[in-house]
């Protein structure tokens, strides 16, 4: 099975990059979902400990979906202002050293808005029960591998999110299988994704 992709880079030296990568994988969301494409996968190639880096790929086995998604108009708008370069698509090489970039909702829970939020969830269904809410208080601390936020804004919704994700080195690939931002996740979807980073 061959896989393709392209890459966009981000050419200002000072950009939100959070923001940047949000659009993009954004515009993918709503390309995968109208066409109900599977099995699209994002990289992110100049990934570090500081920053998930100014580059994003897509990854996926149908070449002509890649072409569609790539001739989306914020891409090519982008292009021509001069703030990405998008690449042509290419057979990913291969050479490639697989990873996977998980989604990990779990880290959300950490930051004091989201707890704050699920804990008057929690008060409002035990009040519902007729049950008495008294949660119990975790001090112990969390350790977390390294994580990068990505703000994404819900078009449904109308809410604006943040995408935790990490890498995750593996040992070999795995199924194409991700969720609809691109992305594996703790459990359930574990498909990996070249790493491209020395491309």
């Amino acid at each position: 099975m061959h896989r393709y992709y392209f890459m966009v880079r981000f050419l200002p030296e000072q950009a939100n990059l959070a923001l940047l990568m949000g659009r993009c994988i954004s515009i993918m969301h709503g390309f995968i979902c109208k066409h109900d494409i599977q099995g699209l996968g994002v990289s992110f190639p100049a990934w570090s400990d500081a920053s998930i880096g100014n580059m994003i790929a897509f990854v996926h086995t149908d070449i002509a979906a890649l072409n569609e998604l790539k001739l989306q108009g914020y891409f090519q708008d982008m292009q021509e202002c001069g703030v990405f370069k998008v690449d042509n698509v290419e057979a990913v090489p291969d050479d490639c050293v697989e990873v996977r970039f998980k989604r990990n909702q779990g880290i959300a829970k950490m930051f004091v808005g989201e707890a704050r939020r699920r804990l008057k969830r929690l008060e409002k269904r035990a009040l519902a029960r007729g049950e008495v809410f008294n949660p119990n208080k975790n001090d112990e601390p969390r350790e977390l591998d390294c994580f990068h936020c990505i703000a994404i804004g819900s078009t449904s919704t109308e809410q604006d999110f943040l995408l935790h994700v990490q890498k995750e080195i593996v040992q070999k690939y795995e199924e194409p299988e991700f969720n609809q931002y691109g992305l594996a996740t703790n459990k359930l979807l574990r498909g990996t994704v070249p790493e491209f980073s020395e491309f």
